[in-house]
């Protein structure tokens, strides 16, 4: 395979040979699951009975981190629903460069595009932490949007979200420089003075850039005083300045 989507699809059968059948879910789990749902902002105007349906509907699994969900081109015709953990959606060049769209957190929902477009993903999908996912099929989202169309609108509504803000890394990456770009993702992610958890490859990643870049500029950040380094973490020492490269070109 010449091409690193070909790489990652070899990636995704060496995983699939390797965790054989699916994991099992401990009892507990499997009583939470319809708790999980429920709590849902996606099914929140649905009764119990209704809840009971969705639960019968949806299958739960475990997945360890780094265990690719679905690839571009594949065809499952399912809606995925993230109970707890991270995923990340992403697109790869033919020269191995990634592209992290968005990273999807607990609570939330991926794989909307496969299920209700042209029953096929466009993105890879990831899992970067260890993660608890429910499945629903295409056949069961259809006949619950036809018959609930508030949850419809809910979907359309994430949906437009992660357009707008893809729309925005596009234009950022056609726009602006490194660093700017680099000031606007460490405010994006900043949980008060932190941005942590994320390599340089990983920052590289959310950029569509270049590690080798990437540590360049934040090396720079450093010496003006904007922000300190450590293992994993970026700690924002001058948040104004900080907002100021952001919106510099």
């Amino acid at each position: 395979m010449s091409t690193a989507i070909d790489m990652m699809k070899m990636k995704v059968m060496r995983g699939i040979m390797s965790i054989g059948p699916a994991p099992k879910i401990e009892v507990g789990e499997l009583k939470s699951k319809i708790g999980y749902l429920t709590a849902m902002e996606l099914f929140r105007d649905l009764t119990m009975d209704e809840m009971k349906e969705v639960d019968r509907a949806t299958v739960m699994f475990t997945s360890p981190p780094g265990r690719i969900i679905y690839t571009p081109g594949e065809t499952k015709e399912v809606l995925f629903l993230l109970k707890k953990g991270a995923v990340q959606i992403y697109k790869m060049s033919s020269e191995g460069r990634k592209l992290v769209i968005t990273k999807v957190g607990p609570m939330s929902f991926f794989g909307e595009m496969g299920c209700i477009g042209q029953g096929m993903y466009n993105t890879f999908a990831e899992t970067v932490e260890e993660s608890l996912v429910c499945t629903m099929s295409r056949s069961d989202v259809e006949r619950l949007l036809l018959s609930k169309p508030k949850i419809a609108l809910r979907i359309l509504e994430v949906m437009g979200k992660r357009m707008i803000e893809a729309e925005q890394q596009l234009e950022e990456m056609a726009f602006k420089s490194v660093i700017p770009r680099l000031a606007a993702l460490l405010i994006r992610e900043a949980e008060g003075d932190e941005v942590k958890g994320l390599t340089h490859q990983d920052i590289a990643d959310h950029l569509g850039g270049y590690r080798e870049t990437v540590t360049n500029a934040l090396n720079e950040l450093k010496r003006d005083g904007i922000i300190t380094l450590a293992r994993k973490t970026v700690v924002i020492k001058d948040h104004k300045r900080l907002e100021r490269a952001a919106e510099a070109e």
